[in-house]
């Protein structure tokens, strides 16, 4: 058996879990017999501390993946795959109203080329947007008080305060890393994609 090693930018629980349980969702499709070992390093984003946009949040994604990429080869410990997260909001205006969005995105890259994927999007209330983006507070914190508990970040996340424990932030994160492993573990479609328009 072969072991594969996913390095994840990120010594969260909820980041790590989230692409161990992704992982043991695709391994058979990455690779018949293949066995996936997950090591979590502690990389930085070079965004800020709530992305407040979607090209940011990529940006802290990829960033991540690419600082952990550069950090294992210069100790000449490469890994089959570098994996960066990142959670913070998307503005958008709809309808001539701001609508704040809670998104969680990953970027998976095996060297040389990579794959964005994200969880889709949940509503936050408008005063906890204002809270984060009007006066700087960091999301975590912020849903700290907007909940009136401690640690939310580590556990449920601000997902699953705001859905009622539906989706965690673990979950959010599943999902993300799921789709950007798409094209790695569903390779010949996406092939067969990119060779129609050829």
């Amino acid at each position: 058996m072969k072991t594969w090693l996913i390095a994840v930018g990120s010594t969260r629980r909820p980041k790590l879990n989230a692409v161990k349980e992704a992982a043991s969702a695709i391994t058979t499709l990455l690779g018949p017999g293949a066995v996936l070992e997950i090591v979590g390093h502690e990389v930085g984003s070079g965004v800020s501390h709530t992305p407040a946009s979607r090209e940011e949040l990529m940006q802290g994604a990829r960033q991540r993946a690419e600082t952990l990429q550069e950090k294992l080869l210069a100790g000449n410990s490469p890994a089959e795959f570098y994996v960066g997260l990142e959670g913070g909001l998307d503005v958008v205006v709809e309808n001539g109203r701001k609508r704040v969005f809670l998104e969680s995105w990953a970027y998976v890259s095996d060297g040389q080329r990579g794959h964005f994927g994200y969880s889709g999007g949940i509503e936050l209330p408008e005063r906890l947007a204002d809270e984060v983006l009007s006066r700087g507070t960091e999301l975590a914190a912020a849903i700290d008080q907007f909940a009136g508990a401690v640690g939310i970040r580590d556990g449920q996340g601000a997902w699953g305060v705001l859905t009622g424990n539906l989706i965690s932030r673990q979950e959010s994160f599943r999902l993300a890393v799921v789709a950007a492993f798409a094209p790695f573990y569903n390779a010949k479609m996406y092939s067969a994609v990119s060779a129609a328009r050829g």
